[in-house]
């Protein structure tokens, strides 16, 4: 027999709202994001269409990548996102652990030398939005763990490409377009896998 204690309503209503502070905490406002000292893009439409041709992303579709000071791409992997509530640590958990795949850790490094930045399609407009806010927490948190700068939020939509917090935008590519032809980014050679945790709630799709 297992004897114990009945929690009492009112401890019940104390953790939902504990719950939902902390969820809360894990999303970046606008005005948080561009206070945060994000680095720009020299070409983010470069960058973007390099991307798009790369990983031929569909809706819910997460790209990860990190470049070099010279804006050159080292590494970059995509996944798409569960149809689950947006969580900032759950993308943080998601996305570390696809940066661990694919490239080593700057972390014994005094400043990053590597920028990662995230490349996210959804429907909807360009407005942000809650799940936008999870993802920018999320791309923060993985790069301080993984002693990478952090770098660019882009969401692509039907309406086409935006680097959030910046104003920056394009039509092409956009969810529906096809892949263009990319010169400008330069394509390292596949790393070995080394293993690692899975994705924490995102079925990986390419690692590429």
């Amino acid at each position: 027999m297992t004897f114990g204690f009945a929690p009492s309503p009112t401890a019940s209503t104390s953790t939902s709202a504990d719950l939902s502070t902390a969820s809360a905490a894990r999303v970046l406002e606008p005005a948080e994001w561009a206070a945060a000292g994000i680095p720009l893009l020299r070409n983010p439409r470069e960058v973007v269409s390099g991307l798009h041709a790369r990983h031929r992303p569909g809706l819910s579709t997460a790209i990860v990548a990190v470049l070099d000071q010279d804006e050159r791409l080292r590494a970059s992997a995509s996944f798409t996102r569960r149809s689950a509530p947006a969580d900032g640590w759950m993308f943080r958990n998601s996305l570390l652990s696809q940066l661990r795949r694919v490239i080593p850790h700057d972390l014994r490094r005094r400043t990053p030398a590597r920028t990662a930045i995230l490349l996210y399609c959804r429907d909807g407009d360009a407005r942000w939005t809650e799940e936008d806010g999870a993802w920018m927490w999320g791309l923060r948190d993985a790069c301080t763990l993984h002693g990478l700068r952090c770098g660019a939020y882009i969401t692509l939509t039907h309406d086409g490409w935006q680097v959030l917090g910046e104003g920056r935008a394009g039509r092409r590519p956009s969810v529906d377009s096809a892949p263009e032809p990319f010169d400008a980014i330069q394509v390292p050679p596949a790393l070995p896998r080394t293993g690692g945790a899975g994705s924490g709630g995102l079925r990986r799709v390419a690692a590429r």
